[in-house]
C-alpha cells in the first residue's frame, strides 16, 4: 500500500516532468504544496470526477495559479477526463493544460487564474453564492445546499489589494465554508519575501473576522488533517490556514530558493530529486497502486448518489423549490420570461420619461427582478448614486437567502467576486459603481470575458456629463476600451427604452459579460415605432430617418443622441438628407448580418459620429475621410451643459461636421 509521501510525490513527479519538457513552468508551488494538496484531496474535498459539474461537490481553487501543474496532477490522478498525455502536452497549443488554469478547458477547473489575488476573491464569490443559495433553498430538515469552498493561496496573493478587500468582506459576511490554506513559503519571483513583505498575515486575518490556524507544518500530513478538520467544525467565521512549506520541496539543490519558482528543474536535478524523494520511476509513468490510491470516481459516484437520494426527499417535499432550484443551477431563465420582459418594455415606452438612464436602470431592475430570483448583486459603495437597490432588493449580511450585496468601496473585488458567483452557479450577478472606477475592476471584468461567463457591470456617471466632480471622476477614454475586450458585450444606451432592453438584452447573454454604461444627466425620451423598438436588440438602428436615400449618416449613443437627432433635424428641414443612427452597443451590431449592417449604414455615404468620449474608436465607422465630435483630452470640473459647450460637443457643432461631410 503506497504512502502518502508516496502519492504526493507523484504529484511532484508529475509537475516536475511537464514542466521540464514544456521546458517552462512553474514547479516550486506545485513540489511545495504536494502534501496539503495530498491530504486535502484524498480525505476532505466531495467531488465527482466522472460528473465536474455536480451541484453540490466542494470548490476548489488554485489562486495561485502558476502552479498549475498541481491542480493538472490532482486532476489526472483522481479519475478526471484528463490523460496523461494532456500532462505531456503541458502549455501547448490547444492543450487542455495551459500555463495557467483555464475554466472551460480541463474538466474540474472551477476558475481561470494566474493574475495573482483574483482566485481568492472568486473563492469568496463561491462562497456567497453557497451562502445565499443554501439560505434560498435549505429547509431545515433538507440541508440540500451544502459544500465547502477551498482555495490554495500564496505569498504574491497575499500581497495583491484585492486579496485586502475581498478577504474582509468575507470575514464581515462570516462565510464559515470558505477555508482558505496559505502557502507560507517566504519565496517569490525576486528571492526572500522578507525584503519587502512583512505583514502579520495572522494578524490581519483576524483583525477581518477569519478564524485562522497558524504554524501549520505544511510537510505534515496529520498536522494538516488535524487543521483542515479545525476548519469544518468552525461554524461562524471564514479560515484561514498558514501552512509553512519549502517551494521545490525534494530538489536537493532548488528547494527552498527562487531558482524552482518559474523554471524548469533541469535534467540533472530532476534525477537528483528522484532519487532523493525515493520516487524510482521514469518520467511520466505512476505505478498502478499509487493511481488506485488517487482514484476518486467510487467514492465520488457514492457522495453524488447519496445527495442524489436527499435531492429526491427534498423534491418529494418541496416539489415547487426543487423545480426552481434546478431551473436556477441549469442557467435557464424562467420560462414567461420572455413575455415578462417584452411587457416591460412596452410600459418604458408609454410612459416616455425623461430621466437619467441610471433611474431607468434602476427601474429596469424593479421591473425585472420580481420575475429572477436568481439576480444578486450590489455597488461599491455608491448605491445611492448608482441606483442600484430595488424594490425587491434584500441584505444578505442581514438575511442569507438575500439578493443584496453591500460591497464597500471595493471594486476590483466586488467584480472578482462577482465572477466567482457566476462560477459557482444559480445566480445572475451584477455590480456597479462609476464608470471611472472600472478601471479600478478593469482585469476582473477582462477575466470574466476570457472565461466567458455572465454578469452584469453596471457602471453609471458615464461621461462629462456628471459635472462638477471634475477629471477625476469623468469618463473620457473608458467606454472605447470597454468596447476593445474581446467577448466584452457594451450598452451605452440613450434613454429608458433603450435601458431597458439593454437590461433584457445583458440578462439573456449566456456566452459573456456585459458591460451597462448609465448617465448622470437627464435624457429625453426618443419615439420610435415597433419595429425600431425590435431593431433595439441588434445594437444599432435607424432612430431618425430622411426621405429617400441619405446623404449623410449621424451615429450616436447615450446622451449624446440628443444632439445628433437634434443636428439631423434642422438639416433635414433645410433640404438635407440625414439619417440619426443609435448604436448602444457596437458589438451587437457588429454581429449582425452584412445586409442588416448596410441597411443601417449604406456604404458611400458619408458619416459622422457623436459621442462625449476619446474619437479614434468611431474611425471604424466613419473611416478617415468622417468627421467625429468627442473629447481627447480630460475633463474639467464645471455643471454638465457647460462643459459639453466647452468641448464643442454640441448639435451646432454636428451639424457643422455633417455639411464638412456631405
Amino acid at each position: 500500500m503506497p504512502s502518502r509521501k508516496d502519492c504526493a510525490n507523484a504529484v511532484r513527479a508529475l509537475s516536475m516532468d511537464a514542466i521540464q519538457k514544456a521546458k517552462s513552468g512553474h514547479p516550486g508551488a506545485p513540489m511545495g504544496m504536494a502534501d496539503i494538496a495530498e491530504v486535502l484531496w484524498n480525505d476532505f474535498l466531495n467531488h465527482n470526477p466522472a460528473n465536474p459539474k455536480w451541484p453540490n461537490r466542494d470548490r476548489f481553487v488554485l489562486s495561485n495559479g502558476h502552479g498549475s501543474m498541481l491542480l493538472y496532477s490532482l486532476l489526472h490522478l483522481t479519475g478526471y477526463d484528463l490523460p496523461i498525455d494532456e500532462i505531456k502536452n503541458f502549455r501547448q497549443l490547444h492543450s487542455k493544460t495551459p500555463g495557467h488554469p483555464e475554466y472551460g478547458y480541463a474538466p474540474g477547473i472551477e476558475t481561470t487564474t494566474g493574475p495573482l489575488g483574483q482566485g481568492i476573491a472568486n473563492a469568496v464569490g463561491m462562497a456567497i453564492a453557497e451562502k445565499t443559495l443554501a439560505g434560498q433553498f435549505n429547509r431545515p430538515e433538507h440541508q440540500i445546499i451544502d459544500h465547502n469552498t477551498y482555495v490554495f493561496l500564496g505569498d504574491g496573493c497575499m500581497m495583491e489589494g484585492i486579496s485586502h478587500e475581498a478577504c474582509s468582506l468575507a470575514g464581515t459576511l462570516g462565510l464559515d465554508k470558505l477555508i482558505a490554506i496559505y502557502d507560507d513559503n517566504g519565496i517569490s519571483i525576486d528571492g526572500e519575501v522578507q525584503g519587502w513583505f512583512t505583514d502579520n498575515t495572522v494578524q490581519r486575518f483576524e483583525a477581518y473576522g477569519w478564524h485562522v490556524i497558524k504554524e501549520v507544518n505544511g510537510h505534515d500530513s496529520e498536522a494538516i488533517r488535524a487543521a483542515i478538520t479545525e476548519a469544518q467544525n468552525n461554524s461562524d467565521k471564514p479560515t484561514l490556514i498558514c501552512c509553512k512549506t519549502i517551494i521545490g520541496f525534494g530538489s536537493p539543490n532548488k528547494q527552498g530558493k527562487e531558482s524552482c519558482h518559474g523554471a524548469p528543474l533541469g535534467d540533472d536535478e530532476i534525477a537528483l530529486t528522484r532519487k532523493a524523494l525515493g520516487w524510482p520511476h521514469p518520467a511520466f509513468e505512476v505505478p498502478a497502486d499509487v493511481y488506485q490510491c488517487w482514484d476518486a470516481k467510487e467514492k465520488g459516484a457514492s457522495l453524488e448518489s447519496a445527495w442524489q437520494e436527499k435531492l429526491s426527499s427534498y423534491t418529494e417535499a418541496y416539489p415547487d423549490l426543487a423545480k426552481e432550484l434546478n431551473r436556477r443551477l441549469s442557467g435557464d431563465l424562467p420560462s414567461d420570461w420572455q413575455e415578462k420582459a417584452a411587457g416591460f418594455v412596452q410600459e418604458v415606452d408609454k410612459k416616455a420619461e425623461k430621466i437619467a438612464s441610471r433611474k431607468a436602470s434602476q427601474n429596469s431592475l424593479d421591473g425585472y427582478g420580481p420575475h429572477l430570483p436568481e439576480l444578486i448583486g450590489g455597488s461599491a459603495d455608491l448605491a445611492g448614486s448608482n441606483l442600484t437597490i430595488w424594490k425587491g432588493s434584500k441584505d444578505i449580511k442581514k438575511d442569507a437567502s438575500g439578493n443584496y450585496i453591500y460591497f464597500g468601496v471595493r471594486e476590483f473585488g466586488m467584480a472578482a467576486i462577482m465572477n466567482g458567483i457566476a462560477l459557482h452557479g444559480g445566480f445572475i450577478p451584477y455590480g456597479s459603481t462609476f464608470l471611472m472606477f472600472s478601471e479600478y475592476a478593469r482585469n476582473a471584468l477582462r477575466m470574466a470575458a476570457l472565461m466567458k461567463i455572465p454578469g452584469l457591470f453596471v457602471f453609471t456617471h458615464d461621461s462629462i456629463g456628471l459635472g462638477e466632480d471634475g477629471p477625476t471622476h469623468q469618463a473620457v477614454e473608458q467606454t472605447a476600451t470597454l468596447r476593445m475586450i474581446p467577448n466584452m458585450s457594451v450598452w451605452r444606451p440613450c434613454d429608458a427604452v433603450e435601458s431597458a432592453v439593454a437590461w433584457k438584452c445583458s440578462i439573456e447573454r449566456k456566452t459573456g459579460p456585459a458591460t451597462l454604461c448609465f448617465s448622470r444627466q437627464g435624457l429625453p425620451h426618443q419615439d420610435r415605432s415597433k419595429e425600431q423598438i425590435d431593431a433595439i436588440a441588434k445594437g444599432g438602428y435607424v432612430l431618425a430617418d430622411c426621405e429617400g436615400q441619405p446623404q449623410a449618416v449621424i451615429i450616436s449613443c447615450g446622451s449624446e443622441i440628443t444632439l445628433a437627432t437634434q443636428a439631423a433635424a434642422e438639416l433635414n428641414s433645410e433640404g438635407k438628407k440625414v439619417r440619426v443612427v443609435s448604436m448602444p452597443s457596437t458589438d451587437v451590431f457588429d454581429a449582425q448580418d452584412e445586409a442588416y449592417r448596410a441597411s443601417v449604414l449604406p456604404e458611400g455615404v458619408p458619416r459622422v459620429a457623436v459621442e462625449a468620449g476619446v474619437t479614434d474608436y468611431w474611425r471604424k465607422y466613419v473611416g478617415l475621410r468622417g468627421k467625429v465630435i468627442g473629447i481627447d483630452t480630460f475633463g474639467e470640473s464645471a455643471p454638465a451643459d457647460v462643459l459639453y459647450e466647452y468641448f464643442g460637443i454640441t448639435a451646432v457643432k454636428v451639424k457643422e461636421a455633417v455639411l464638412e461631410v456631405i
